[in-house]
């Protein structure tokens, strides 16, 4: 297929919509506002973007939105750990955000990354208890827009 031409998961088609089950309600990606780097707010306190390449941080204007927010803590869900989600955990660890790894919503995920994460001071959770550590009201701590700069 991919010989061909086909188009699996290039901007307007089929295979770049996000799954609806993941947002707050259904919403169309603004290609063109994500190709350029910037985030698409998608629910109160949701945003997505685009990633040029494996780490979340690389090429990407991330770090700079989470620190104007005053976000110091990084939920990590995703897609083949091997890849994607290990290489943005040790690009978070490495800028020093918190960093929580739910074990049950990141896929491809095996013992020894699991301990080389906690070995790093990642925190390992399960879905059920990521509420809890976050705190009581994680909706309310969630940053709802741009905050002064940290020193």
């Amino acid at each position: 297929m991919i010989q061909q031409g086909a188009r699996l998961l290039a901007p307007g088609s089929p295979g770049s919509q996000i799954a609806p089950e993941l947002l707050p309600k259904p919403v169309e990606p603004d290609h063109d506002l994500l190709l350029r780097g910037d985030f698409q707010q998608v629910g109160v306190r949701e945003y997505i973007m685009y990633k040029p390449r494996w780490g979340v941080f690389y090429q990407t204007k991330l770090e700079g939105y989470l620190r104007n927010t005053g976000t110091d803590t990084i939920v990590f869900a995703g897609c083949n750990f091997p890849n994607c989600p290990r290489t943005s955990v040790y690009e978070a660890s490495e800028r020093d955000f918190r960093i929580v790894l739910v074990t049950d919503a990141v896929s491809g995920l095996y013992d020894r990354g699991i301990e080389e994460c906690r070995r790093i001071g990642v925190d390992v959770k399960d879905l059920s208890a990521t509420p809890a550590w976050l705190g009581d009201d994680v909706e309310s701590t969630a940053a709802p827009g741009p905050k002064k700069p940290r020193p």
